[in-house]
């Protein structure tokens, strides 16, 4: 594996559920990467968890990555290791209450599976210069022109291998 990649995340969201967008800025050495993209409608949650996929997505390789959100949804469930006893539990919190986003939380899982990745939680709105620009970028996307649906929000129902085609 090479040097350590910075992933900086933020989502947002207009209403929640409303449109949202998601905000990636990606440092490695001298190397700058900034991603982003938004849905018509969705929830803030959603998307943060989108900027770390769409983030990990982006890797070549196996990497040495550190990620940096402000969702202590996300992060907590990863360092804690709850979105790992979700999945072994059908996606259960209990027997009656279903996880939320499980659809993105399975990317998340395996995604991770093939780097090395350690998760910080970073005060939003903080005057954090990376987590600034992450929140800009998700903010202009979820104000984007003809944004295409978010299928795991709005067809939860849908089985996971059905919600994407690939």
């Amino acid at each position: 594996m090479q040097d350590v990649i910075q992933i900086y995340t933020d989502g947002a969201c207009k209403g929640n559920p409303g449109p949202g967008g998601y905000g990636v800025v990606m440092i490695s050495g001298d190397r700058k990467k900034e991603l982003s993209g938004g849905f018509l409608k969705t929830t803030n949650n959603r998307m943060e968890l989108m900027a770390c996929l769409e983030g990990l997505k982006a890797l070549k390789q196996p990497s040495n990555v550190v990620l940096t959100s402000d969702s202590k949804y996300v992060v907590n469930a990863m360092v804690k290791g709850w979105a790992k006893k979700w999945r072994s539990k059908g996606w259960k919190l209990s027997p009656s209450k279903s996880a939320k986003n499980p659809d993105l939380w399975e990317q998340m899982l395996n995604l991770c599976s093939g780097h090395k990745v350690e998760f910080k939680w970073v005060k939003g709105h903080n005057n954090h210069p990376e987590n600034e620009r992450c929140d800009e970028l998700a903010v202009a996307a979820s104000e984007g022109k003809d944004l295409p649906p978010d299928i795991g929000f709005e067809s939860p129902t849908l089985p996971a291998d059905d919600l994407f085609s690939l």
